[in-house]
């Protein structure tokens, strides 16, 4: 008699073997899109219009597999001769010599020869296929990458015949056991899957790739269209290619893990600390938002220059003004961020918005944090990189930074220039408000003839916090916080008036003071 654990323990062993695995192609992102990379084994079609990055894709795949797993690869080419391959991946930091010269990877030049064409259709891959298997025996590889099978396409007239020929191509290497990704032209990023038509339906899985025109603007998307027999996650997903290859930003794929700190961090204004009920939280993200000139900049360069006093990193990106500017900004109000950045606790990186597209950015930001490893990050402003994009591409941006923001455990401080120069304006506008712990909203007003700048903590996530509207004064020594509103209503409404006190209440007190 089998004990009942054991018969379990069986079943669970086999019910583990029956699912398919997965193998980690080292994209970033993509492998969280695909719930743990590419199935085992399989064929994956990766297609996309000229300049999508499907030859990036592949090389990175097999990169990935050799130097991070030991997995050895075989790239084999139709279009690119070897050598242009291998020059091309040294832009990305790829030495595919050193991998040849170890004998991880193989680059198979397989270009057709258009004197071998049948016209009757009498057309195989046998030779190929022999090439190939062979390959991968000698190099005992378990990753191929074929670029690209369009080129097969192009050089025979008989479609059904190389549709059949290159499923025995997919058929042997699924025999053979390795795990295979092979891309493909398509005419228009949202036409046909491939060019052919016939492409996707040889492949286990398939993977679109776009390059988009979007306010004269380059945007490439990832969308994984079919992964069979195991599940993915389904929409379009922004990517860069940088210089360590392709970047999918999944944002679907974060996880609400990061940790709440209750260890609060000065904003550099003590009123304000004050305000806040002791500052702000040591993980935040703080939204300062108001019409120009309301004292945003200022607020962040306070924040940078704590910071700086608590011998701590911050990074600054600015994309509204220049560095020179901000440079005679700050040592108007008496910080010297040129003295910051050569002790080495400031970082300004300086950017028109219209320089590159949003997921570019978003790159950059990720790339310079990870590199100057910073307590508290600013960008100044947010407002500047939502021009000329749309609604979603902007908040999937927000999120994506805020996200790895509180993952890295920075504290973050944004600025949004409102479009309204005085009276109410909607802060939800910007379709931020509700991912930030803290928003400081500022605003003009107009008492008795002469303008002023009003200052509120709207929201302060987790903590008490003075509801009051309050003066604020930028003088050459920084900001000042006064109580100068204490009898003025509907400050932010754009027509402040003095409180009249009730003359019933105040018959009142009158009355109790006489008793």
């Amino acid at each position: 008699m089998i004990p009942l654990t054991i018969m379990k323990d069986r079943k669970l062993s086999k019910s583990n073997k029956m699912q398919v695995q997965k193998l980690p192609t080292g994209i970033e992102g993509f492998d969280d899109v695909c719930r743990g990379g590419l199935p085992v084994s399989r064929s994956t079609l990766v297609s996309g219009t000229s300049g999508t990055g499907k030859t990036v894709f592949s090389l990175q795949y097999l990169h990935h597999g050799i130097c991070n797993f030991d997995e050895p690869g075989i790239f084999v080419t139709f279009e690119e001769s070897p050598l242009d391959i291998i020059r091309n991946a040294a832009s990305f930091g790829w030495d595919l010599q050193e991998l040849i010269d170890q004998n991880k990877l193989f680059i198979m030049d397989a270009s057709p020869d258009p004197d071998g064409q049948d016209v009757a259709g009498n057309f195989d891959l046998s030779g190929l296929i022999e090439r190939i298997s062979y390959a991968i025996r000698k190099y005992k590889a378990k990753r191929v990458a074929i670029d690209s099978i369009t080129a097969v396409f192009q050089q025979y007239d008989a479609i059904y015949v190389v549709r059949r020929e290159i499923f025995r191509l997919i058929a042997r290497l699924k025999e053979i056991g390795v795990t295979t990704v092979m891309t493909t032209e398509r005419v228009d990023d949202y036409g046909p899957i491939a060019r052919y038509g016939v492409e996707e339906f040889v492949s286990d899985n398939v993977v679109l790739l776009r390059n988009v025109l979007e306010s004269e603007k380059r945007r490439r998307t990832l969308e994984v269209l079919k992964l069979r027999g195991t599940v993915h996650m389904k929409g379009e997903y922004p990517f860069t290619m940088g210089n360590d290859g392709i970047s999918v930003f999944a944002l679907g794929a974060m996880r609400l893990t990061q940790r709440s700190s209750n260890i609060r961090i000065s904003s550099g204004v003590a009123d304000l600390d004050e305000m806040c009920g002791g500052g702000y939280f040591q993980d935040s993200i703080i939204l300062a938002t108001g019409a120009t000139g309301t004292g945003k900049t200022m607020l962040v360069s306070k924040f940078v220059e704590d910071a700086y006093n608590n011998n701590e990193r911050a990074i600054l990106f600015a994309y509204e003004e220049s560095r020179a500017q901000l440079l005679r900004n700050a040592t108007s109000w008496g910080i010297d961020f040129e003295k910051m950045e050569s002790d080495g606790l400031l970082k300004i990186i300086c950017a028109y918005p219209e320089s590159t597209g949003l997921e570019d950015h978003l790159q950059i930001i990720k790339t310079q944090i990870n590199q100057f490893k910073p307590k508290r990050m600013a960008i100044d402003s947010l407002s500047a990189l939502a021009r000329g994009v749309s609604l979603n591409a902007f908040r999937q941006f927000v999120i994506a930074v805020t996200g790895y923001t509180k993952q890295e455990e920075i504290a973050g401080f944004f600025t949004n220039t409102a479009e309204e120069f005085m009276g109410s304006h909607s802060i939800t506008d910007s379709h931020i408000s509700t991912i930030t712990d803290t928003i400081l909203l500022l605003q003009y007003v107009e008492i008795k003839g002469e303008m002023a700048r009003a200052l509120n903590v709207f929201k302060m996530r987790g903590s008490w916090h003075d509801k009051r509207i309050r003066e604020f004064i930028i003088t050459n020594k920084g900001p000042e916080i006064k109580d100068s509103f204490s009898n003025f209503e509907q400050i932010f409404s754009g027509a402040p008036h003095r409180v009249v006190p009730d003359q019933n209440v105040q018959n009142v007190f009158k009355g109790l003071d006489n008793n």
